[in-house]
């Protein structure tokens, strides 16, 4: 094939793969915002991908461990003031809903190691991931693209929520109840 044909068939073919990017249904075109938070309907979600890797302690976590809880993930950094002001209402959130089959989950990025331990420090009592490329976030249908931000899991492992920017306790413990309560039924 010459090289004008072999041109004309890589052009065509880029053609196709974009409008059929453009055409489809992204995961968060499925969804709606409601205070703050992008929420998706239990026939919208998508499965959130594999959530594994070393905690800050040392040990290490899987989120197939957590199948059958509401799992909330939060990826954060030392360095960001809105992980600062909202560590908190996360922890306090945690603490409300723990009862409820609720855990959480920080995922730690751009960070060292012990910037991150000083920082988690009194502040949660929930594990977090040490994933200092952010990796983990990268594998999400719905992408929680910023730092901090908010992902919140049902109980079959699908995105249910998810707020980019730091959270309130006030925001985000209504929507862990409602997927804890509608994920009981």
């Amino acid at each position: 094939m010459n090289a004008r044909r072999w041109t004309a068939a890589l052009l065509a073919t880029v053609a196709t793969v974009a409008l059929a990017g453009c055409t489809a249904e992204s995961g968060e075109q499925r969804c709606t915002t409601r205070d703050g938070f992008l929420e998706c309907a239990p026939d919208q979600r998508g499965t959130a991908p594999k959530v594994s890797g070393e905690l800050l302690d040392g040990g290490s976590y899987d989120l197939s461990q957590d199948r059958g809880k509401v799992v909330v993930i939060n990826f954060w950094g030392s360095w960001c003031a809105p992980c600062r002001a909202e560590a908190d209402d996360l922890e306090n959130t945690y603490q409300a809903t723990k009862a409820s089959g609720v855990t959480f989950l920080g995922i730690n990025v751009s960070d060292s190691r012990d910037k991150a331990i000083a920082f988690e420090e009194g502040r949660a009592t929930y594990p977090s991931l040490f994933d200092p490329p952010g990796r983990t976030a990268l594998d999400f249908e719905i992408a929680p693209n910023a730092i901090p931000a908010t992902v919140v899991l049902d109980r079959e492992g699908r995105i249910a929520a998810l707020r980019r920017g730091a959270v309130i306790q006030d925001a985000l413990q209504p929507v862990v109840e409602r997927v804890a309560a509608e994920s009981a039924r």
